[in-house]
């Protein structure tokens, strides 16, 4: 194999891979799931005494 092959084989692999990435989130549909979309917060995910962190008092 020549080099200019491999390289068009590279590049074929490539395209291909990112087009159906591409494809594949156009295509999304999270309603299909059945279950909604996680909304992540930061408050949510702080643990309880992190408001005393952030304000500098003590716990």
């Amino acid at each position: 194999m020549s080099n200019r092959q491999v390289l068009l084989i590279i590049v074929a692999f490539l395209t291909l891979t990112i087009g159906s990435f591409v494809w594949f989130i156009a295509t999304w549909d999270n309603r299909e799931a059945g279950t909604p979309a996680p909304s992540f917060i930061l408050a949510q995910k702080l643990p309880p005494e992190a408001p005393a962190l952030t304000t500098g008092t003590n716990l």
